[in-house]
C-alpha cells in the first residue's frame, strides 16, 4: 500500500556527496513522479508540464549537477553520476518505485537509470532523446560538441534555437525566447560542455531491449538531434512500449508543447 504523501512544496538542497543539488517537491498526488531537464536547462522548464500534472501526482524535479542553483562542479561528468544524484533525491524524497521522465539528456539518465536499477523505475518516458545514432548523426553531435567545447554557450544556444523552436513558435512569442538566451547566457561555460559530452557520446541502442517497465516514447516530428528515426528505433526495442509523434513539434517540447506533453503523459500513467 502507497502512504499518502504531503502536499507541500519543497525548494531547497541537497548536499550528494558534497555537491548540492537543488531540487523541488510538489504535487497533490500520491503517486511518485520524478523529471530530469536536459543540458542547459533547469528544473523550471518542467513548468507548464507540472502545473498540468501536480493535482494528481507528488512531483520531484531538480537541476542536475552545473546547472540551475545546483553546485557548479567542474571537471568530467558522467551519466552515472546523474543517475546516482537522481536516485539520492528520490530516496529523500521517500520514493522506493517511481514513474521517471526525462528530456533530452534527462532521456539518457532516465535510460541508464531503468537499465542499471529496474527495481526502481515503474514506468519511463522519455521525450525527444535519442539511441541508435547513426554514423551521420554521431558526426554532427560530435562536431556540436567541438564547437561548445572552444565558445561560449550563448553562440551555441544561438546557432541551435532553428533547432529546437518552430519559426511559428519563435515569432509568436520573442518575450520568451529573450527570457530563455537570458537564461542559457548565465550557463556556466565549463559545466554547459561537461554535460552536452555526456548527451553527445552517451548511447544505449544496443542496451535499450533490456529495458522491461511500460515505457513512452514522444519526439518532435521535426526534431533533428531527437529525431524521428531514433524514436521508432527505441519503440521497436524496448517491448512495453508507445509512440508519440508531436506534429510540427522540434526539440523543445516542454517549452513549446507543454499542454501535449502532459496529456501524453498522464494519458500513459493512467
Amino acid at each position: 500500500m502507497m502512504m499518502k504523501l504531503a502536499s507541500t512544496t519543497i525548494d531547497t538542497t541537497l548536499d550528494i556527496d558534497g555537491v548540492a543539488i537543488r531540487y523541488r517537491l510538489e504535487g497533490e498526488g500520491t503517486r511518485p513522479l520524478v523529471l530530469v531537464h536536459g543540458v542547459g536547462s533547469y528544473l523550471e522548464a518542467w513548468d507548464g508540464v507540472v502545473e498540468r500534472l501536480a493535482p494528481h501526482f507528488r512531483i520531484l524535479r531538480f537541476d542536475l549537477r552545473g546547472h540551475g542553483g545546483s553546485a557548479r562542479v567542474k571537471g568530467r561528468y558522467e551519466i552515472d553520476d546523474f543517475v546516482r544524484e537522481l536516485l539520492a533525491l528520490a530516496d529523500n524524497a521517500g520514493f522506493g518505485r517511481f514513474a521517471l521522465a526525462g528530456f533530452s539528456l534527462g532521456g539518457l539518465i532516465a535510460q541508464r537509470a531503468a537499465l542499471d536499477h529496474p527495481g526502481r523505475i515503474e514506468s519511463l518516458m522519455l521525450l525527444a532523446t535519442v539511441a541508435g545514432r547513426n554514423e551521420d548523426e554521431k558526426e554532427r553531435v560530435l562536431n556540436r560538441l567541438r564547437l561548445l567545447q572552444t565558445k561560449e554557450p550563448g553562440s551555441h544556444y544561438d546557432n541551435s534555437v532553428g533547432r529546437w523552436f518552430s519559426e511559428a513558435f519563435q515569432h509568436a512569442n520573442p518575450d520568451l525566447m529573450a527570457r530563455l538566451r537570458q537564461r542559457n547566457a548565465a550557463n556556466d561555460p565549463d559545466c554547459y560542455a561537461a554535460a552536452y559530452r555526456v548527451l553527445a557520446e552517451s548511447d544505449f541502442g544496443d542496451e535499450i531491449g533490456a529495458i522491461a517497465c511500460p515505457t513512452l516514447i514522444a519526439t518532435g516530428e521535426e526534431d533533428q538531434g531527437s529525431n524521428p528515426r531514433m524514436a521508432r528505433l527505441m519503440h521497436e526495442r524496448i517491448a512495453n512500449a508507445r509512440l508519440d509523434i508531436l506534429s510540427g513539434k522540434r526539440h523543445s517540447i516542454l517549452i513549446e508543447a507543454p499542454a501535449e506533453v502532459a496529456r501524453l503523459m498522464r494519458s500513459f500513467l493512467s
